[in-house]
This record gives structure tokens, C-alpha cells and sequence, in this order.
């Protein structure tokens, strides 16, 4: 069934275009969520009602909160979908995360209001009507909800969506709440205990967790997290895979919706090579980054002097010093000026974001102690940088001079 919808309502009709597919799956997940929630949550109201059960009841409510959610998805994606404009000229693709976060709200929301119905319910219980019907309407009623999970799990894998996974998230929790409200029932019918009420609580309790935890994934993107290793190790061997390239540094990811990521990065080239060339160079980097990996990448042109002896000493002697330091990332961009009283080795340093002012003052000393004792002529200027990027990136760097 699955391959089915997404085979005739995504693939067949959009192919290989990126943001069409997202369209489309998150239209499909909507209509699919509402209507099967819609048709869930009014048969478990009846069967709450016939059995006086709270805890079927509240899983009913959850059901039709849940058809609400769907329609927020549905509405979420058709905006997330909308071109980019002078008002929003980054686009309106975190609308998907934002609709995301909706989601996780009412989540939390549903468990709050489920655990005051069925607080009542603990402190003055009532009998369950049990019957074989209910039995074999709840187990059908927990499969379809085990489907809908998978079945968002997919769509999700598919465009990548973390309001899509949310919502599958949110089906398999739905589950996990039919299920014991299936036990609750057996166990009333066939050894006389009630704790009807007690499950709902413990499921209220649940799915506010559920709710928590889906909400921080769906939040952190809209605040600005580190990307993921997997697209910065992408957009570096990328650059770094163009002839003339000889390094990059303070990359820097913002992700302003799923397919609207722009990036922007220091390209190393060599000093001696013509200044038109390279620079040729970084706008063909540039536009290739657009085509290959749909990346707005800008590109800064940082010229090496890469045969200067003393460039070469220098560093050497400041990497051997900052080795030790687990807070220093990187250092780059080391140059010199020379001048009629003393010589200015300026360098860029990336510090970790645990205390980066104490990490700055600790590199200006021990980098000044170092170069004096090479000349007393020497004179440190640190440019300041914090890590953007990846807080593996120096074990990364030092695994790669291992393998080396």
C-alpha cells in the first residue's frame, strides 16, 4: 500500500525534482493523516462510549488531535513551497520546520488533557463493558496505526523531513496507546482488574515526553544548529577536489529550510598563481555547488605564499605548540609583515565554543613566547574565529595526518 501511494501521488508525478518531492509528500502525508485520524478517532469514541473505558476515550481525542496535526502538516508544506520574495528573498522553507514544532506542540498538549480526564477516572473508577467486537476493533485499529507510522517513517527518509518523522513518531506513540488500552480491556475480562485509568495516566505521561523530545528536533534547526558532519564533509571534498585548491577553511552552513542551504567558505589557492585565474576558479566553484549539491556556496579567494622558508618555520613551530591545546581547532591564513621595527606573524585561530576568550589569550601567549624565542623581532596578531562547522574538526584532522 505503501509503495503504492508513494509510487502514484510522489514519484510518478514529480520524478527527480527535489522540491516537488517534498511537496508532494507532505501533501500525501496530510491527506492520508487526516483521513484515516478522522476515521480512527470517531470509531474509538463510539467504542470508548459502549465500553465506558477513559482510556479509549482519550485515545479517541488523540486520534482527531492528531487529524488537526495533519492538516498543520498540510498547510506547512504548501507554504514551505512558496518562491522566494522581496520580504523573504531566503525563502519560506522553514515554514516545514515550524509546522514541525506545531505538531510537537499539540502533542504535549493532548497528554496534558489526557492526564486530567483521567486523573478523575483514578479517583472515582468505574466498571468497563467489555466484548469481543471492542477486542477485534482495537487490535485492526492498532495495525492501522502502525502503518501510518511506517508509512510516515518513508516519506520522511525520502525528502529527509524531520516534520514528517515527527509525525510518524507521533502514529507509532498512537500505537503504543491502542495497545494498552487493548491490555486494559483483556485484563478487566479475563481477571477482573481495572486500571483503566492508571494506563491512561501512564500514557498521558508518555506522550508529553514523546512531545518534548520531537519538539528539541524540530526547534534546533530553526535556532541555528551545527549542520550535520555528513554535509560539511560533502561541501569540503567537494571544494577541495578542484584543481589549484589547496585548502579550505572557516566554513560556515545556514540552513534556512530544506533545500534552501547556503554556505560560504575560505578557498586556499597559491599566491604565485595569477590573481585572474584564481579567481576564476572560486566562481566556477561556486556555480558547480549550485548544480551538483543545490548549495548556495560563496566562496572568499585567500592567496598562500607557499614557498617562503620562514612561513614554513613558523608554522611548524606554532602547530607543534598548539597540538597540546584541545580547545585551539585550527589555526591558518599565517602571514608576515615586515616591518622597519619589528615583524607582525599574523594567523587566523578557530576555537571551541567552551570558553573561546580564555582559549584566545592562552594562544596569543604561548604563540608570542614561541615566536620570540625564534626572533625577537617577531610581534603575534590573532585573528579571532569560532567553530561554525564541526566540534570534531580537530580529530579529524589529526586522524587524517594518521592515515597519511
Amino acid at each position: 500500500m505503501t509503495k503504492w501511494l508513494i509510487k502514484h501521488f510522489v514519484t510518478g508525478r514529480c520524478g527527480d525534482d527535489k522540491k516537488e518531492k517534498r511537496l508532494y509528500c507532505g501533501r500525501l502525508s496530510g491527506i492520508v493523516g487526516i483521513t484515516l485520524n478522522f476515521a480512527l478517532g470517531f470509531v474509538k469514541i463510539f467504542v470508548g462510549t459502549a465500553t465506558s473505558s477513559v482510556a479509549i476515550t482519550a485515545d479517541a481525542v488523540n486520534n482527531l488531535s492528531d487529524a488537526g496535526a495533519s492538516v498543520v502538516t498540510l498547510v506547512g508544506f504548501s507554504l514551505a513551497n512558496r518562491k522566494s520574495d522581496a520580504e523573504h528573498p531566503f525563502g519560506h522553507a522553514r515554514y516545514e520546520y515550524m509546522t514541525g514544532a506545531i505538531v510537537s506542540a499539540l502533542v504535549i498538549v493532548v497528554g496534558v488533557m489526557l492526564i486530567r480526564g483521567a486523573w478523575e477516572e483514578v479517583i472515582n473508577p468505574t466498571p468497563i463493558i467489555t466484548d469481543n467486537i471492542v477486542i477485534v476493533l482495537l487490535i485492526i485499529l492498532t495495525l492501522a496505526k502502525l502503518w501510518l507510522f511506517r508509512f510516515n517513517i518513508k516519506l520522511s527518509k525520502l525528502i529527509d523531513s524531520a516534520s514528517l518523522k515527527a509525525t510518524g513518531i507521533d502514529s507509532r506513540n498512537d500505537a503504543i496507546i491502542s495497545t494498552s488500552t487493548l491490555i486494559v480491556i483483556l485484563l478487566f475480562k479475563y481477571a477482573g482488574i481495572n486500571i483503566d485509568a492508571l494506563v491512561a495516566v501512564a500514557v498521558g505521561c508518555f506522550i508529553i515526553y514523546s512531545g518534548l523530545k520531537m519538539i528539541r528536533e524540530t526547534v534546533d534547526p530553526l535556532l541555528g544548529q551545527t549542520p550535520d558532519s555528513d554535509t560539511i564533509r560533502e561541501i569540503a571534498n567537494f571544494v577541495l577536489d578542484h584543481e589549484g585548491v589547496l585548502g579550505i577553511h572557516d566554513l560556515i552552513v545556514h540552513d534556512y529550510g530544506p533545500g534552501n542551504v547556503f554556505a560560504s567558505v575560505h578557498i586556499e589557492v597559491d599566491s604565485r598563481e595569477d590573481i585572474f585565474r584564481s579567481h576564476e576558479l572560486v566562481d566556477d566553484i561556486e556555480t558547480e555547488a549550485y548544480k551538483k549539491l543545490r548549495i548556495f556556496l560563496v566562496g572568499h579567494m585567500d592567496p598562500l605564499d607557499t614557498q617562503n622558508p620562514v612561513i614554513q618555520e613558523i608554522e611548524a613551530a606554532l602547530e607543534k605548540k598548539f597540538e597540546k591545546m584541545d580547545d585551539v581547532l585550527e589555526f591558518h591564513d599565517l602571514r608576515i609583515v615586515v616591518g622597519p621595527n619589528h615583524t607582525k606573524v599574523i594567523f587566523d585561530v578557530v576555537a571551541a565554543h567552551n570558553d573561546p576568550e580564555s582559549t584566545f589569550a592562552k594562544v596569543e601567549k604561548a604563540a608570542q613566547e614561541t615566536l620570540k624565542a625564534m626572533d625577537q623581532k617577531y610581534l603575534v596578531v590573532v585573528n579571532r574565529d569560532l567553530d561554525f562547522s564541526s566540534s570534531t574538526r580537530k580529530e579529524e584532522r589529526q586522524a587524517e595526518k594518521t592515515d597519511a
